[in-house]
């Protein structure tokens, strides 16, 4: 009975010895270093003559994909003010953040982008300001198409986007009626705030994806094209309106989802 309980345990004792090569190999902090880092907080900043309500599509794509997506209402008074509310939006996010911005929005993320929460920062159909540039310098560097239809500001100091040329100038590829309310719900901004200088570009240390779209009548593509080159950026082009998130949600989540994959996170 004594040599069959000695057997008995010798066989234990050899059985768990590549059991434990096993788990030790599988549980190897190198393996654990290797593991895929993937930034789930995205924050959207929309642009002027709109509000983040466009953005649903996007994020409806995102969501479904596991992400945390914010969306930042602009009060378009002044880059301070629109600034704020982003740092307010960035400071309720649990980690890593890829900030999102569209149009006059990419002044926007170019100068709150420097808060030390956002890893990379993705422009869509936007302007992406040098120090010392507004978004309304680059505006003037290419004439604006015959479609656009932002008329000098008003006696208060504000942009709007006229009716006649709302459509086809900001809306093109929406219904008619997706255009109306959009033109009835827009949102001005103020000279001040599409005047205001950067005083830092957070593209210039942390990596940014840029989408051109091709048929956009409200920012030239070159305008788009000339700012991603410049800052490195990596470049989608889709043939679209200015609307580009709203005409094509899918691909225009995709771009936000290769910057959540590839931007490092520290």
């Amino acid at each position: 009975m004594k040599n069959l309980k000695k057997q008995f345990k010798n066989h234990l004792a050899a059985a768990a010895v590549p059991l434990s090569i096993i788990l030790m190999a599988t549980a190897s902090p190198k393996a654990e270093a290797q593991a895929p880092l993937k930034v789930k907080n995205i924050v959207i900043v929309h642009g002027a003559f709109a509000d983040g309500s466009g953005w649903r599509g996007v994020y409806d794509v995102l969501v479904a994909k596991g992400y945390h997506v914010s969306i930042v209402q602009n009060p378009l008074t002044s880059m301070e003010a629109d600034v704020a509310a982003v740092k307010v939006i960035l400071a309720r996010q649990d980690g890593p953040v890829i900030l999102v911005g569209h149009s006059y929005g990419g002044a926007v993320i170019t100068q709150a982008g420097i808060d030390p929460k956002v890893v990379g920062l993705v422009y869509v159909a936007a302007f992406q300001p040098e120090v010392g540039e507004s978004a309304l310098d680059l505006a003037k560097t290419k004439a604006p198409s015959q479609e656009n239809g932002i008329v000098a500001p008003d006696e208060n100091g504000y942009f709007f986007y006229s009716k006649e040329k709302f459509f086809i100038g900001f809306a093109a590829g929406l219904t008619k009626a997706e255009s109306d309310f959009m033109y009835d719900s827009q949102g001005p901004v103020s000279l001040e705030a599409f005047n205001a200088p950067m005083t830092a570009a957070a593209w210039k240390t942390k990596p940014s994806w840029g989408i051109v779209s091709t048929e956009d009548k409200s920012i030239q593509p070159d305008i788009e094209r000339f700012v991603y080159k410049r800052s490195g950026a990596i470049v989608t082009e889709i043939k679209a309106s200015h609307v580009v998130y709203m005409t094509h949600p899918k691909e225009v989540a995709q771009v936000i989802i290769e910057a959540s994959l590839k931007s490092p996170i520290k």
